[in-house]
C-alpha cells in the first residue's frame, strides 16, 4: 500500500466510526471498497491488517451500540468479507469473534439497522466475498446464515432478493467443489450439509403453492446451470426435474418466464443437454403454455445446435402460428403457400388474437420480433414466400386495405386499424425479408404496399421512416436468382449510375426538395439535408442548372450555401454535417474544388476555428489531415496513429507542401487546437502535428531558423495560448520556423498526458482519502484534492 494512503487511513477509520461525523456519500465508500479489493488481491490481507490495525478497530466499532449510518454499516460488512476471503485472514478475524459478531444476531442482523435495504445488501455481499474457502462453509453453517438467505430471497428490495439468490448459488457451487472429482451417488443424500440444505429448500419451494417461491427456486436453478457445468449438476437435475415437470400439470402454469429460462439453460448446458427426458419436457412445455408465453421458448429451442427435428418442427409451428392465422383470416386467391405443416388455425392463437387489442398487438409484435431474430439461423426450409405474404397482410390489415376472408379477418381489421406499434414491427420484418428471394408477383405486392405507406397521409413519422428504410433495403437487395424480381435489374442499373435513372432523379423533386430543406426550422432536418445534398452533389445530381442568376454554376452556389450554414447556423448538428460533407468532398476529389482547393481549405479552417462546437473543430482537423496527406502526395494516409512507420517524403515535396500549409494557415488552426479546452480536439491536433513532423523528417531547412526571431515569436504566442490567453494570431509563417517549433515541442509527452482521463489525479486512492477527510475538516484546504 502507498505510504501516504497508510498514513491517512487512521483518520479515515476514526471518521467512519464516529456517528457524529458527516458520512461520505455512497459513491466514495464504493470507491474505497474497490480500492481495498485491489489491494487485497495484490497481497496478503493478514499482513495489511497487522500493519494497519485501525482497520480491525473500525470493524469492532460496528459491534458497539451506536447510531452508525446504514451506509457505514454496509461498508463495514463488505470490507470484512473482502478481508476474510483469504483463509489465514479469516482465521485471524475469527480469533476475536469479530466475524460472528458482524454477521450473526449480535450485529446489524439483530438490530434496527436491518430494516435498511443497504444493510441487508451489505450483509449478503460481505458473505459472498467471504465464502471462498472450506472454513467459510463451516462458519455459515454454525451461524445459521442459510436460513436468513432463504428469507431474503423474498425481500421487498429486488436488489437484495436477487443478491440472495446469487449467494445461494455461490455457496452451493463452493460446497460441491471438493466433490466434483469423486464418485457421485445417484442421490444427493451424501452431499455436504450446506448443499443438502439448499437443495432441500429448492425442493420445498418447487412444491409450494405460492408463485413467488416457485420463481425463486427456478431462478436459483437457472443461475446454477448457467454458471456451473460440473458433473454434479446432472445429479441435481435428475433429482429435481420431476418437480419441475409437475409444474406443467398446474393450471395456470406458475412462473412461466422463469420456467422457460430454466429449461433453456438446461438445454444449453453441455452436461445436461444429452438427457432425452429434457426434449420431452420441452415439447410438453410448448404445448402447455399460452402462445405469448411459448414464443420465447420456441425461439430458444430453434437456436439450439443439437435438437431433435421433431421438436424443431413443433417450435417452428409455435412461432409461425400467429402469422398463419393472419394469412388464413385474410386469404385471397390464389391460395398462398402453407406456412405450417399442419392446420393453420389454432384455437388458442385465435383466442389470443381476438381477446383484446393489447393481447393481439403484443402477440403479433413478439412473433415478428422473434422471427427477425431467428432469420440469421433460420430453420430449413425457411418459408420466405409465406412470410412475405404474411408481413404484407399484416400491413394491409393495419391500413385497412386487406380483404377479410372470415369473421376472424374482419375482427382483425378492426383491432389492428392504425396500430403504429404493429406497423413498425411489420415494416422492420419486411425489410429483413429483403435478404431472401420471392416470386415476381409477391415482390410487386411488397413494393405496392410500401408505396401505400409512403403516400398515405395517415402514416405517422416513425412509420414513414420505417417504410423508407424497408423500401431502401428492397431496392438495394441484389438479385438472388434469375428472374426472381423484375425490379432487381433496374436496381442494379440505378446503383451503377446509368443515365436513365440519373435523368429520372434529376427530373424528380428530390434534389430541389433536399436543397430547400437546408432552410428547415428543425436543426436535425437541416443536418440531414446537408448530408443529402452533399452526396447528390458528389454524383453531379444538383438541384438547379446554371443560369444568369448563378453565373458561378450550381455546384459553387451549393458550396457557398454550405459555407454560410457553417458560419451562421445557430445549431451544432447542421454545422457538423457541413464539415463532414466538406471533408468527403476533399477526400474524394470533388470536381469543383480542383481549381481553388487551397482557398477552399483556408476558408473552411478559418470558420471552423471560431466555432464553439468542439465536434466542428475536431472535424476541421480531419479535413486538415486529408489536405495534409494529399498535398504530401500520400492521399491514403488518413490515420496519424498508424503502427507502421510513416513513409518518407522527398525533401522537395516537403518544402512545397509546407509552403501550402502556411498559405492556408493550417498551422495556425492546428496550434490553436493543440491547446483546446476540449481534450478530443487537442488529441487530434497532437496526432496531426506528430504525423506532419514524422513525414517531414528528411527535410532540413536552414539551421539558423531555430534561433530566429520568427521562432521565438511563435513559441511565445504558443505559451500564451497554453496558459489560456487569447493572444494575437501567428501571422505569416515560414516553413523552417514551423518545423523548428515542432521539433522543439514534446508532442509525445503531450499526447501521453492527453491520453490520461481528465480526472486521473482525482481517481487516485490518496485523492479519494483526502476528499473524504476534507469533508469533515480533518485536512486543511491545501491538503484536499476536492473538485
Amino acid at each position: 500500500m502507498d505510504p501516504e494512503c497508510a498514513r491517512l487511513l487512521p483518520a479515515l477509520c476514526a471518521v467512519l466510526a464516529d456517528p457524529r461525523q458527516p458520512v461520505a456519500d455512497d459513491t466514495c465508500l464504493e470507491k474505497l471498497l474497490d480500492w481495498f479489493k485491489t489491494v487485497t488481491e495484490a497481497g496478503s490481507s493478514l499482513l495489511l491488517l497487522q500493519d494497519i490495525p485501525c482497520l480491525v478497530e473500525l470493524l469492532f466499532q460496528v459491534l458497539k451500540p451506536q447510531d452508525l449510518s446504514p451506509g457505514v454499516l454496509s461498508f463495514s460488512l463488505r470490507l470484512a468479507g473482502i478481508f476474510a476471503a483469504q483463509e489465514d485472514c479469516f482465521q485471524f478475524l475469527q480469533q476475536g469473534e469479530l466475524l460472528p459478531g458482524l454477521f450473526g444476531e449480535a450485529g446489524p442482523l439483530g438490530g434496527a439497522a436491518w430494516t435498511a435495504p443497504t444493510v441487508r445488501s451489505g450483509w449478503i455481499q460481505g458473505l459472498r466475498s467471504l465464502a471462498q474457502h472450506p472454513s467459510a462453509l463451516k462458519f455459515l453453517a454454525d451461524l445459521g446464515a442459510l436460513d436468513t438467505v432463504f428469507s431474503l430471497q423474498g425481500d421487498s428490495s429486488l436488489f437484495v432478493a436477487s443478491a440472495a439468490g446469487q449467494l445461494l448459488v455461490h455457496i452451493l457451487c463452493l460446497s460441491m467443489q471438493g466433490h466434483a472429482g469423486g464418485q457421485l451417488s445417484p442421490q444427493a443424500c451424501d452431499w455436504p450439509a450446506c448443499a443438502q440444505k439448499i437443495v432441500g429448500h429448492i425442493e420445498e419451494s418447487l412444491c409450494s403453492t405460492a408463485t413467488p417461491r416457485v420463481t425463486q427456486a427456478l431462478n436459483v436453478l437457472t443461475t446454477t446451470f448457467v454458471h456451473c457445468h460440473s458433473p454434479w449438476t446432472q445429479v441435481l437435475w435428475v433429482q429435481l426435474s420431476p418437480l419441475v415437470a409437475c409444474l406443467l400439470e398446474k393450471d395456470p402454469v406458475p412462473a412461466t418466464h422463469s420456467l422457460v429460462d430454466l429449461l433453456l439453460s438446461v438445454a444449453r448446458s453441455p452436461v445436461l443437454s444429452s438427457d432425452c427426458g429434457l426434449w420431452v419436457m420441452l415439447a410438453q412445455t410448448l404445448g402447455c403454455l399460452s402462445p405469448t408465453q411459448a414464443g420465447p421458448l420456441a425461439l430458444g429451442i430453434l437456436k439450439l445446435q443439437d435438437c431433435p427435428q421433431e421438436l424443431r418442427t413443433q417450435a417452428s409451428d409455435v412461432l409461425f402460428q400467429p402469422l398463419a392465422c393472419v394469412l388464413q383470416a385474410a386469404v385471397q386467391a390464389p391460395e398462398p403457400p402453407a406456412l405450417l405443416a399442419g392446420p393453420a388455425e389454432d384455437s388458442a392463437v385465435v383466442s389470443t388474437l381476438l381477446s383484446s387489442r393489447s393481447a393481439c398487438v403484443g402477440l403479433l409484435c413478439q412473433t415478428l420480433a422473434h422471427l427477425e431474430l431467428l432469420q440469421p439461423v433460420a430453420p430449413s426450409p425457411w418459408p420466405q414466400a409465406p412470410l412475405l405474404r404474411a408481413a404484407v397482410t399484416v400491413l394491409q390489415l393495419c391500413n385497412g386495405s386487406a380483404v377479410p376472408a372470415s369473421d376472424v379477418g374482419g375482427r382483425l381489421c378492426v383491432v389492428l386499424a392504425g396500430c403504429v406499434r404493429v406497423q413498425r414491427a411489420a415494416l422492420d420484418f419486411l425489410g429483413m425479408l429483403s435478404q431472401g428471394t420471392g416470386p415476381r408477383e409477391l415482390v410487386t405486392q411488397v413494393f405496392a404496399t410500401l408505396l401505400d405507406y409512403l403516400e398515405s397521409p395517415d402514416s405517422s413519422p416513425t412509420v414513414l421512416k420505417k417504410a423508407f428504410q424497408a423500401t431502401l433495403r428492397w431496392l438495394l437487395s441484389s438479385p438472388k436468382s434469375p428472374g426472381c424480381c423484375d425490379l432487381d435489374p433496374h436496381t442494379q442499373l440505378f446503383l451503377r449510375g446509368q443515365a436513365g435513372f440519373r435523368q429520372a432523379l434529376l427530373a424528380s423533386e428530390v434534389p430541389r426538395l433536399a436543397k430547400q430543406l437546408l432552410q428547415d426550422p428543425e436543426s436535425y432536418v437541416r443536418a440531414s439535408a446537408v448530408t443529402a445534398v452533399g452526396q447528390l452533389s458528389s454524383q453531379g445530381l444538383h438541384a438547379t442548372p446554371a443560369s444568369p442568376g448563378h453565373p458561378e454554376g450550381p455546384q459553387k452556389s451549393l458550396r457557398l450555401d454550405l459555407l454560410h450554414l457553417l458560419s451562421a447556423d445557430p445549431e451544432g448538428f447542421p454545422r457538423r454535417a457541413v464539415m463532414q460533407v466538406f471533408t468527403e468532398w476533399l477526400r474524394d476529389g470533388h470536381a469543383e474544388l480542383a481549381g481553388d482547393t487551397e482557398c477552399f481549405v483556408a476558408r473552411v479552417l478559418q470558420v471552423a476555428s471560431r466555432d464553439q462546437d468542439w465536434e466542428v473543430r475536431g472535424q476541421g482537423l480531419e479535413l486538415a489531415l486529408v489536405f495534409l496527406a494529399q498535398t504530401l502526395g500520400q492521399p491514403g494516409s488518413h490515420c496519424p496513429c498508424a503502427v507502421t512507420a510513416p513513409e518518407a517524403v522527398p525533401p522537395g515535396c516537403v518544402a512545397q507542401a509546407l509552403q501550402a500549409f502556411c498559405r492556408v494557415q493550417l498551422f495556425e488552426f492546428a496550434f490553436r487546437a493543440l491547446f483546446d479546452c476540449d481534450r478530443p480536439v487537442a488529441q487530434k491536433s497532437c496526432d496531426l502535428l506528430l504525423f506532419l513532423r514524422d513525414k517531414a523528417t528528411p527535410y532540413d531547412g536552414p539551421q539558423e531558423a531555430e534561433g530566429s526571431p520568427d521562432v521565438a515569436s511563435v513559441e511565445a504566442t504558443l505559451q500564451r495560448w497554453r496558459a489560456g490567453e487569447q493572444g494575437p494570431p501567428l501571422g505569416p509563417l515560414e516553413p523552417e520556423a514551423v518545423l523548428a517549433v515542432l521539433r522543439s515541442m514534446d508532442l509525445e509527452g503531450l499526447r501521453g498526458a492527453l491520453a490520461e482521463s481528465s480526472d486521473h489525479m482525482e481517481k487516485s486512492p490518496q485523492s479519494l482519502l483526502q476528499d473524504i477527510l476534507a469533508t469533515v475538516g480533518i485536512l486543511g484546504d491545501n491538503e484536499a484534492d476536492c473538485y
